[in-house]
């Protein structure tokens, strides 16, 4: 069976080394006659996996002791609720930057449980094209408790290229889309929150990386007991029965991370990546992109045609050629190739010579 280039947004590809040793362990993980799906919870074997599987996540990220690491049920849109209810008391205020669709989502339920101060953080520039806003024309509210912020916005392919010097300690990030795609300073945050289903493993678990002196300060009382960091840390990730199998998946790509020279080299490769598609868009008359440069994702390319009447026939082809999901979200339209670390170099390479020929056959 050929496998395709799996160019979708999420859930994503997943490394093809870790599939096929889940598919090994399936029915008999480690000698122990059961799946790891059926394996309890409490035994010291699970205790092991997920030991490992957080002591690695700490290796590739750098992650000091001073921060609690949790794997939670759900995913990312969860904490768009659990953060304020943890952080914010009803008549305080959290800033947030407004960019995109899944920001946007975050803020509404922000605003059940506090005051939120907006900041724009997307323009369209004089060319037209989709820019962040600089740091220095943002305008915040300096008493917030935290700034959040979405680091990559999937759907319109535009990123953070750096964690923002602003609110330094005070930060809180969506990191759904670019967590383990490049080196950040945990030390700038009070939390990071990532769906697994992008660069981490199968959809279903979520990670949270949270600075645990802020325990003190956050308003639990009023907060369910499932949804407290601080409880869901004092019982090991495990107040009630975990992700398992999301946790021992995740623990195989940390594996698979590590053993392809981790975080760094994974930044090596993603830029090359990214570079070899927008530079091929650049020069090309018939695609575009519709982000400007400084502000381009090099997770989520979003590609446009000059003639978007071709999409549905490129679309049908490319996947005839076992190029897959490169549909743009319902929201934005257009063309979308999500390179997440399980992408290869291959793939795009691949996927260029395909929009060679197809713009050759159209033209």
């Amino acid at each position: 069976m050929t496998r395709a280039f799996n160019f979708s947004a999420g859930p994503a590809a997943i490394p093809t080394e870790v599939l096929e040793r889940a598919q090994k362990e399936l029915l008999n993980w480690n000698g122990y006659g059961c799946s790891v799906m059926e394996l309890g919870h409490r035994t010291p074997d699970f205790q092991g996996i997920l030991d490992k599987t957080e002591a690695n996540l700490r290796k590739l990220l750098k992650i000091p002791d001073t921060y609690k690491v949790l794997f939670m049920h759900g995913g990312a849109s969860h904490q768009f609720s659990m953060v304020p209810m943890n952080f914010l008391a009803p008549e305080e205020t959290a800033n947030y930057l407004e960019m995109d669709h899944w920001s946007r989502m975050c803020i509404k339920e922000a605003q059940r449980f506090g005051n939120i101060h907006l900041q724009q953080g997307i323009r369209t520039n004089s060319e037209g094209l989709m820019e962040l806003v600089p740091e220095n024309e943002w305008q915040l509210d300096e008493k917030g408790k935290y700034l959040h912020f979405t680091s990559n916005e999937t759907i319109v392919g535009v990123q953070f290229q750096e964690d923002p010097h602003t609110f330094s300690g005070k930060l809180v990030s969506d990191m759904c889309s670019d967590i383990l795609s490049r080196p950040i300073d945990i030390e700038k945050y009070a939390l990071i929150y990532a769906g697994a289903q992008k660069n981490i493993g199968p959809s279903g678990m979520t990670v949270v990386i949270v600075r645990e002196d802020l325990f003190e300060s956050f308003h639990t009382e009023r907060v369910p007991s499932l949804f407290q960091y601080p409880y869901v840390s004092e019982k090991g990730s495990m107040p009630n029965t975990p992700p398992s199998f999301g946790i021992y998946f995740a623990g195989m790509v940390f594996e698979w991370l590590l053993e392809n020279g981790g975080v760094e080299q994974m930044y090596k490769r993603n830029l090359e990546k990214a570079h070899l598609l927008y530079d091929y868009v650049d020069q090309s008359n018939f695609y575009h992109s519709p982000v400007a440069k400084g502000s381009r994702s090099f997770m989520n390319v979003a590609i446009q045609m000059k003639d978007r009447t071709h999409e549905e026939r490129f679309l049908h082809e490319a996947r005839e050629n076992h190029l897959i999901a490169l549909k743009g979200h319902k929201t934005f339209g257009g063309l979308r190739a999500s390179i997440y670390n399980a992408m290869s170099l291959d793939g795009v390479k691949s996927l260029i010579r395909f929009m060679e020929q197809f713009e050759r056959n159209v033209t």
